[in-house]
């Protein structure tokens, strides 16, 4: 199993870093113009030399893990049409922009540009600068959304190897529900007026 992670946020490095840690092959896509040479990065590429372009970290890929800020999302859109990515398995772990309302579902989009993949949502209740955004460790768990299908248990077993709780959401249809969660957790951080963050939690009663 190789797992490719597309994008430059803190978020790719740490899932990286995580699955690295559990002993999973990681190569990391970046877009042309990122500066490497950024002191974690620099680090990681020299350790572990992994530092490509979008495609070819896609073509070496069995599980495609999208993390990128919503602005680069475009090129990564050609990177996937660009590229045989039939049986691939995909996990979008971006959220779309919100005003009044969600905008198209970026999950929606990775299909159109990838027909031939399993898509998936995951981990995009860490947000993008995770985990700067939770400095003492208490985000244990993540939400999950895709096909009926049996690669859904391999999504759920790389969630849980990169060291979270994952929690089955159901349908893809749900993954606008998922992003909207993540919205509203950060509009409650916002509101509070407070220098730290505020995270959801599924209790069982």
């Amino acid at each position: 199993m190789k797992i490719g992670i597309l994008g430059e946020s803190s978020l790719a490095k740490s899932l990286g870093k995580k699955l690295i840690d559990a002993g999973v092959q990681v190569v990391f896509g970046v877009r042309p113009d990122f500066d490497t040479e950024e002191i974690e990065w620099k680090m990681m590429n020299r350790v572990y030399h992994r530092i490509c372009p979008y495609e070819s970290a896609i073509i070496q890929s069995d599980f495609v893990l999208i993390c990128a800020e919503n602005g680069y999302l475009p090129e990564i859109w050609v990177a996937l049409k660009n590229t045989d990515t039939e049986d691939k398995i995909i996990i979008d772990c971006t959220n779309a922009g919100f005003e009044k309302k969600l905008r198209t579902s970026n999950t929606q989009l990775i299909k159109k540009a990838a027909p031939k993949a399993f898509t998936f949502k995951a981990f995009n209740n860490l947000g993008l600068d995770y985990p700067k955004n939770d400095t003492f460790g208490v985000i244990k768990e993540t939400y999950f959304c895709g096909e009926d299908v049996p690669e859904r248990l391999r999504v759920k077993r790389l969630i849980e190897l990169a060291g979270f709780n994952a929690i089955d959401a159901g349908e893809m249809s749900n993954a606008t529900l998922l992003e909207a969660f993540y919205h509203l957790r950060t509009k409650i951080s916002w509101n509070q007026n407070e220098a730290q963050n505020y995270h959801f939690k599924l209790v069982s009663i």
